[in-house]
């Protein structure tokens, strides 16, 4: 029954633009049922899932209401409706009645796809709840599912909308295999990078990762099939290929996580002029200091066999043994840094000098906090190099600085 179609007849249309003015009017009418439909069928499965959701603990049901897993599934109901009508959709017409059931076919191939997507990444977000999955590249193998589905998906509507066997569209892959490869080089590349990336255990998501040649110094917060993003500790991000973590150059910080200490390597540099044997006055006044006095009883003691051995003339300090302040200054930061509460004794501690340079005479500080977290490790050591730079001048020492002309500014 097409009253459209046998009202136009009346009025003097011809069949054919009759049959495609009903037909219209027909297509348009069952997409807008097909639409209130899937409307309605939303509206209770997602309502529906929202009560289970709220009377259950786990938290798949969750995340599967999060990826519209619902809403893909009220999505077949239109489908049903489709498939239902098509003697009447098609009016009659056997050729147009197997277009639209290809059509209607390849949405439900597309609807299947949407609704494993939706699995897939739901079992992804559940995966990563857990301790052993939060630093994988999880995203890594969910794309790689899903570029097989929707390979797959399109060769199936291209089969069903052709009437060929799917068999026939595999075997034409062959010829433009090489067309393929140009076009998924990055995810090919992406891909096989990541496998290695994951078992070799290069970089973990919450990794602190460096790049200089890409500007990336910071976390590591999503690790895909084509991409690496690392959050800088400007909070910009950085997007780089991931098959280039096994072709360029990377710095992990993760062995300094988790080790027992992270590290202070810095030095300070001695004015040259500054440096000079130590008077007996000089020893006196170091031996006050409560920490260092026993290593200045013992050393001095040690000097003193030493040149009554050798019978050296002290009058002359170039004769025999004697103390300098570097040397006693040196020897004063190693017991200070030995005996700091916040430095990691069983890692290496020492302060060591450098050769010298146009700025004067190098100490380096060469030791490990037991606390890693960066903002604290900073605090740290600053105020062990306040203090070392505040006890230069009780060892008569000056710090190197750079003097600007027509002013009065001295060395500390």
């Amino acid at each position: 029954m097409h009253p459209i179609y046998d009202f136009l007849i009346i009025n003097n249309w011809s069949k054919t633009w009759a049959w495609w003015a009903d037909f219209t009017a027909i297509t348009i009418v069952i997409l807008f049922i097909s639409w209130i439909l899937r409307i309605i069928a939303r509206f209770i499965l997602v309502d529906i899932s929202h009560k289970i959701s709220g009377a259950t603990k786990t938290t798949i049901d969750d995340a599967l209401i999060e990826n519209k897993f619902p809403k893909n599934i009220s999505r077949f109901v239109p489908y049903f409706f489709l498939h239902a009508v098509i003697p009447f959709w098609s009016n009659g017409n056997e050729k147009v009645g197997m277009w639209i059931t290809a059509i209607v076919d390849v949405y439900a191939v597309l609807i299947a796809i949407l609704i494993i997507r939706s699995l897939l990444k739901s079992l992804r977000q559940k995966l990563q709840e857990q301790k052993q999955f939060k630093d994988k590249p999880i995203d890594s193998y969910i794309q790689v599912v899903m570029i097989f589905l929707w390979g797959i998906g399109i060769l199936l509507g291209l089969s069903i909308l052709s009437g060929k066997e799917l068999i026939y569209f595999f075997t034409g892959l062959g010829a433009i295999s090489a067309v393929i490869l140009l076009v998924f080089k990055d995810t090919i590349l992406g891909f096989v990078a990541s496998i290695q990336i994951s078992a070799n255990d290069l970089v973990r998501i919450g990794d602190w990762i460096t790049m200089e040649s890409y500007g990336a110094d910071g976390d590591v917060i999503e690790i895909n099939l084509s991409t690496i993003k690392v959050r800088n500790f400007d909070n910009t991000i950085t997007t780089v290929p991931t098959y280039k973590l096994l072709s360029s150059s990377i710095k992990n910080w993760r062995g300094m996580s988790e080790s027992d200490g992270r590290r202070i390597k810095r030095p300070l540099f001695v004015r040259a002029s500054s440096i000079s044997f130590l008077s007996a006055k000089d020893l006196d006044s170091i031996s006050q200091l409560d920490r260092f006095k026993n290593f200045v009883k013992s050393k001095k003691n040690e000097i003193e066999a030493y040149n009554r051995k050798t019978e050296a003339n002290t009058s002359v300090p170039l004769n025999g043994r004697n103390l300098t302040n570097l040397g006693l200054f040196r020897s004063y930061i190693q017991t200070y840094l030995s005996q700091h509460p916040n430095i990691n004794q069983n890692l290496t501690v020492m302060c060591r000098q450098l050769a010298p340079t146009p700025h004067g005479i190098p100490l380096e500080v060469y030791a490990f906090t037991y606390d890693k977290v960066w903002k604290n490790h900073e605090d740290i050591s600053a105020d062990i190099f306040d203090h070392i730079l505040a006890s230069a001048s009780f060892f008569k020492l000056k710090i190197f600085e750079f003097e600007q002309q027509g002013s009065n500014t001295q060395h500390l």
